[in-house]
């Protein structure tokens, strides 16, 4: 199913892509964030680094929960309407984070502010895709998920500084005032788009049904754990393999950030030349740089642009997934776009899961990498044999009209 076009000037167009960017924006400088004031965190609520570390895994289980549900009940609502409801809803997670004290409480609020991640992206998603041509539907979309992309480059750095100098909780009240100022750009900028009456939860949930669904949700949470395998671990590998000093661990985040955001520039104008190409090549290319990595990790320069390309080539892999996704699901395209969203968070707990065993296991750091070619090569395998399934039905499809 096509996305209509809503006619909109240039001028509007990039000023409501900007819009949507700056909620993604908000939804990427929340998730990350976290990760980086571990340490005040724990002090502030009185728990060990590790338990504390607990809240990312809340948040990550708002995602995967919230994603399907919000946007399988939200079908019928107006999809301006309901980004605007979603970012809020995101700033609110987020205020309730800032004001609540103790371990459970505050992991709640964790929770809370990870429901409307995966559902926002899917409507924000559908939202540009219905800006523009159908041939320009790739470069829209990945224009949303540029914010997220840009929020690890600039804006989990600018929370965890501002976090260290004036306190944890001060990062978390930044994010309500950036979600606020995304939700008043939507609705200045974003034009208004019909409800779909005709959608229901039964037309929704009837998506999961798809193989191709399936398969792309398949390839997404395998696949893109390979990323996760060795980035989880970046910081030891930096000390520990590379044998730099822990000032050289923001450098690399950095150069993954300015990757990530190439990344999704570049993803943009691959999914409009071929989606499953490109996903396939992402895949075939993250098995090539992580098995350059292996070897060329204890180098500074070599590792750095490796690095690069490991975001760069994350951002592709995601965003043509959703693109893929989003055509699989057929009417359901904002279900499709949402599901992505859990599938790479679930992504994100195996990977780190399976490179912290063979850590554990005694095979070093590096052996990271070593998981994460697995990981990768079983996406892309997932993902060739959806596509053969597909054509083959397809190829039955046309014989058997053939023969009637």
């Amino acid at each position: 199913m096509s996305t209509p076009e809503i006619p909109v000037s240039t001028r509007h167009l990039s000023l409501a892509l900007l819009a949507l960017a700056l909620g993604g924006f908000a939804i990427g400088t929340t998730e990350f964030v976290t990760m980086g004031l571990l340490p005040d965190i724990a002090e502030g609520i009185d728990e060990s680094i590790p338990t504390t570390g607990h809240l990312i895994t809340a948040y990550a289980f708002g995602v995967v929960i919230g994603a399907p549900v919000i946007v399988s009940l939200g079908a019928r609502l107006p999809k301006k309407e309901l980004a605007i409801g979603l970012i809020l809803a995101l700033g609110v997670g987020n205020a309730l984070t800032a004001v609540s004290s103790g371990y459970l409480p505050v992991m709640a609020a964790r929770f809370v502010a990870g429901l409307p991640h995966g559902a926002y992206f899917g409507v924000a998603s559908l939202l540009a895709a219905s800006l523009v041509r159908p041939e320009y539907r790739g470069r829209a979309v990945s224009s949303v998920m540029l914010g997220l992309s840009v929020a690890l480059v600039a804006g989990v750095p600018v929370s965890n500084l501002l976090g260290q100098q004036l306190g944890w909780r001060s990062a978390y009240w930044a994010v309500l005032a950036i979600a606020a100022l995304a939700a008043a750009m939507i609705v200045a900028f974003v034009p208004h788009s019909p409800a779909n009456l005709d959608a229901t939860l039964r037309g929704e949930l009837a998506a999961l049904k798809r193989p191709q669904v399936l398969f792309a949700v398949a390839a997404g949470l395998v696949g893109f754990g390979g990323l996760f395998a060795m980035y989880s671990y970046i910081a030891p590998i930096v000390t520990d393999v590379t044998d730099l000093s822990r000032g050289w661990i923001n450098v690399f985040l950095l150069v993954f950030g300015v990757g990530s955001v190439f990344g999704s520039w570049a993803a943009g104008v691959l999914a409009d030349w071929d989606i499953e190409r490109s996903v396939l090549g992402g895949f075939a290319a993250t098995v090539v740089v992580l098995a350059a990595f292996y070897f060329a990790a204890g180098a500074t320069v070599p590792a750095l642009v490796l690095v690069f390309f490991v975001g760069s080539l994350g951002s592709v892999v995601a965003i043509n997934l959703q693109m893929r996704l989003m055509d699989a699901a057929g009417d359901a395209q904002m279900l499709g776009a949402a599901l992505n969203h859990s599938a790479l968070n679930i992504a994100n707990g195996l990977g780190a899961w399976l490179g912290g065993v063979v850590i554990s296991a005694g095979h070093g750091y590096r052996a990271t990498s070593l998981v994460g070619i697995g990981l990768a090569a079983a996406g892309l395998a997932v993902f060739a044999i959806g596509l053969a399934t597909d054509r083959r039905s397809a190829h039955n499809s046309v014989s058997a009209d053939l023969h009637a």
